[in-house]
């Protein structure tokens, strides 16, 4: 019997890449949640801000 692994499945990055301390002084997180965040749902600045925006938190200016 043959053992199946399935493949290696990356989310493809839309938009470009946040750091973690530019997407937290962004939004005015701090470093625990910023990093929650950003290793949940990844790097990508299109979808932390959309994540941002259904949490209804405004970015910093």
């Amino acid at each position: 019997m043959t053992s199946v692994t399935a493949p290696a499945t990356r989310k493809v990055l839309r938009g470009r890449p946040y750091s973690l301390g530019e997407f937290a002084r962004k939004y005015r997180l701090e470093e625990s949640e910023a990093k929650r965040l950003y290793e949940k749902f990844g790097p990508s600045a299109t979808e932390l801000d959309l994540l941002m925006a259904a949490k209804r938190r405004l970015p910093a200016h």
